[in-house]
């Protein structure tokens, strides 16, 4: 068995495509995902069983977040990521950054505010919970940027650049804890940005841009420390398996060049999204001044109408 826990990997070929995305599941993650599907797919029925509608492109982008961490963690890419440093940064790239934006497009929130069951007259169900949960203090704590991007960037600097790395590889639940807290950084850190769902703390359009930009430079600063860096800086690739005939440093150099990669790619995909938020919220705005507007008009036509008959009525 090898140090990480995960069964044999000294004899893992090179690596290629193909030979990643061989099925190799972890138990954790292939449950998570099964249940999170499962979960979802209830939700949207129960919606539609009622003659609610639910838009398809949320269930698609909700589905692809989903698929996303089950090719990351249930494929051989699992496996090699254990070994090789460059394996293991498309492993967090995706899982941090990609797979969140996927899953809070999909508004998976919203679905089950609109799908749960309301509890009785002074009784809480999953509903009351989760409402409570939303408005809670620690929500308002763990969404705030003060503590997001704090989070976002000791992800990468606090983990990789200390023993911390090297102790969650040395075993299975260490490895898989680290791909959660990935996961779980990612969705705290994107939410308030960019997410459907609602949320305790929501600023303007041009704050949350600002919140995108402040964390993706030193993402970048990651990347570029390992491209230049001159030697190995985490133990846990120091040494890969002889089969797999790779250089641990031109192997890191590529995970930066990675890391570099995806500061920019996820940045795109946000503010796409955050552009036509904003789009369609104004959109909404226009909507509602010119009901307003309607709604005044009528008023003062009434009164003008009125005010015509008052007249007839005096001469008549």
């Amino acid at each position: 068995m090898d140090h990480s826990g995960h069964g044999t990997t000294m004899d893992l070929p090179p690596f290629t495509l193909g030979r990643g995305l061989h099925w190799s599941a972890d138990p954790f993650f292939l449950v998570a995902c099964l249940v999170g599907l499962g979960l979802y797919a209830w939700g949207v029925l129960r919606l539609r069983r009622r003659g609610d509608a639910w838009p398809v492109g949320r269930t698609v982008s909700y589905v692809a977040g989903v698929l996303t961490i089950g090719l990351m963690m249930c494929t051989r890419l699992n496996d090699y990521g254990m070994v090789m440093f460059s394996v293991h940064m498309v492993q967090h790239m995706v899982i941090s950054m990609l797979s969140p934006i996927l899953l809070l497009l999909g508004a998976p929130i919203t679905l089950a505010l609109r799908a749960l069951p309301t509890a009785g007259r002074g009784r809480k169900g999953p509903r009351e919970l989760l409402l409570k949960l939303l408005h809670s203090r620690y929500m308002r704590i763990v969404t705030h940027p003060a503590f997001t991007i704090p989070l976002f960037i000791a992800s990468l600097y606090a983990l990789y650049f200390t023993p911390v790395f090297d102790f969650l590889m040395g075993s299975r639940a260490g490895h898989v804890g680290m791909m959660v807290h990935f996961l779980a950084v990612g969705v705290v850190f994107f939410w308030p940005i960019m997410g459907v769902d609602p949320g305790p703390n929501r600023p303007g359009y041009l704050m949350r841009m600002l919140e995108l930009f402040a964390g993706m430079p030193f993402h970048a600063f990651f990347g570029i420390a390992l491209m230049m860096a001159t030697a190995p800086m985490v133990k846990s690739f120091e040494n890969p398996p002889a089969s797999l005939g790779i250089d641990p440093l031109s192997d890191q150099n590529a995970a930066g060049g990675i890391a570099w990669a995806f500061s920019e790619i996820p940045s795109v995909l946000v503010l796409i999204a955050l552009l036509f938020q904003w789009y369609r919220s104004e959109q909404r705005q226009a909507k509602r001044k010119d009901r307003a507007a309607d709604r005044d008009g009528d008023q003062e036509l009434e009164a003008y109408n009125a005010y015509l008959a008052s007249l007839n009525a005096r001469r008549g």
